[in-house]
């Protein structure tokens, strides 16, 4: 035990801390024990996850639905648990191929030897889901840590503790602790976990959480893969249809009271269409959400801090003369059910906060522009988002935005559909990332590709070893250093 596990032991939640060194030591010893599963056993793993994501998945959808006090089951089922579902299937296909040994090229000099990359297991796999999405941003890293062969601790927001236990319980009944464990507990659980010396941290949240997650992680020099935000723009082209735009964006701006990483948090549109691209939204909320105080399908804001936090946007945008469109077609008090309408903004300005700092909820400012070049320049002005979405169908222009711009993510006429894409890398860039997971990329993030090089009986440098006077020295020099 190091100074530090003693020193943190002496806390009031020593219990809990003290819990989560002795998990982490027992995963690392069974870890060892048995290094390398087969594919076979990797596929069982996932095949069991998915039996029990099923099983548990009404209570799972209940319980996160009692973190928020509205959340719509089928913004659980649809956009979490099928996505678990559907990586489960695309993992237990290709895990296998990805397993296999790549041969590389050995130099001429060192012939007859042979090099390969062979993909081993990290060890234990360190996993901080948000609030938002718990459970797509809990299983969904550890999906890729059981295809490369890992153990996984998972950290559960102390705003999801409904479903914290749940899923606590449905785990444990899928796996033995020394495989994989989920973390309930905030404060000083969460700051201990975070310090843990795992072989890889997983970690999905705010930017300003993520650097002290980099942080703790650096004492023991744990690489880190940051899931993190930002404010992901939208770029209306003119010779796009808003209707559609509207229909299009309202689908992934309101999925989750816009709640989501990579929600649109503000869009550009050309000047003198913002009364025209209002109408038509509205007219797709009406539809959706004719009515939100007891809609369930509206989802609420997770906690007050949270509202208090949108309302305080909204408030300090208003004092700065920004003017505030709400949405709300039944004309409803959202306020006792922690609801926000669906908001635009329009006459916003950079200096106010909702411009500043990401948005995170279902408000949408707005802005025209003249030029696209002088948008491409204002995103190019700020922070890298973890998404940038255009609408345009003309491939020409929008391959020009997308060369001349950074994101994580660059989508052409939808959004957030990209993340439920399991053959795509999701990940960021600059302040909205690092690393990535999905797709082949979660594979190979959370395993050690392994360089391997065998040679034969006969040792073939001996013959340009020193003195470097022989005759293979005068033809290496005339044929290979030039």
């Amino acid at each position: 035990m190091n100074s530090q596990t003693k020193t943190t032991s002496m806390t009031p939640h020593s219990f809990n801390i003290q819990h989560l060194y002795d998990v982490l030591e027992q995963q690392k010893h069974a870890y060892l024990r048995h290094s390398f599963p087969s594919a076979k056993e990797r596929i069982d793993r996932l095949a069991r996850l998915k039996r029990i994501l099923v099983k548990y998945q009404d209570q799972f959808a209940e319980a996160i639905n009692q973190d928020y006090g509205n959340r719509s089951v089928g913004e659980t089922k649809i956009g979490e648990l099928l996505t678990c579902l559907e990586q489960i299937k695309y993992y237990s296909k290709h895990l296998t191929g990805w397993m296999k040994p790549s041969k590389r090229h050995v130099g001429i000099i060192h012939q007859p030897a042979k090099a390969w990359v062979q993909c081993q297991p990290l060890g234990v796999i360190g996993i901080i889901a948000p609030w938002n999405y718990p459970l797509l941003l809990s299983v969904g890293p550890l999906i890729c840590a059981i295809a490369a062969g890992n153990h996984a601790m998972i950290k559960i927001s102390s705003a999801s503790s409904h479903f914290g236990r749940a899923l606590e319980k449905a785990l444990g009944e899928a796996f033995p602790t020394e495989l994989v464990a989920v973390i309930n507990g905030g404060g000083p659980v969460s700051d201990a976990f975070s310090h843990l010396a795992f072989d890889k941290i997983v970690f999905t949240g705010s930017t300003e959480i993520g650097k002290t997650v980099m942080a703790a992680a650096a004492e023991n020099l744990v690489p880190v893969i940051l899931e993190l935000g930002g404010k992901s723009p939208v770029l209306v082209h003119p010779s796009i249809d808003l209707q559609d735009v509207a229909q299009r964006l309202a689908a992934g701006k309101l999925w989750n009271s816009g709640q989501t990483c990579v929600a649109p948090d503000y869009m550009f549109l050309p000047k003198g269409k913002t009364a025209e691209f209002i109408e038509h939204f509205k007219a797709c909320v009406e539809e959706m959400y004719p009515s939100i105080e007891y809609n369930q399908d509206y989802t609420s804001i997770i906690n007050d801090k949270q509202y208090n936090r949108l309302q305080g946007y909204l408030e300090d945008a208003r004092t700065q003369g920004a003017k505030i469109i709400e949405l709300n077609p039944a004309h409803e008090d959202l306020s006792k059910v922690r609801k926000i309408a669906p908001t635009i903004v329009t006459g916003v300005t950079t200096e106010m906060r909702i411009m500043k700092e990401e948005i995170f909820g279902p408000i949408l400012p707005i802005l025209e522009y003249d030029q696209i070049d002088d948008v491409i320049d204002f995103i190019n002005s700020r922070p890298r988002p973890l998404a940038l979405y255009y609408f345009d169908f003309d491939q020409a222009r929008a391959d020009y935005v997308a060369q001349h711009t950074h994101s994580g993510h660059f989508g052409q006429n939808m959004v957030l559909t990209h993340v439920a894409q399991d053959d795509l890398p999701f990940g960021g860039v600059g302040a909205s990332g690092m690393g990535k997971y999905h797709g082949p990329e979660g594979f190979f993030s959370l395993s050690h590709e392994r360089s391997v090089m065998s040679n034969p009986k006969l040792y073939s440098l001996k013959f340009i070893l020193p003195p470097f006077n022989k005759p293979i020295h005068k033809l290496i020099s005339k044929t290979l250093l030039r």
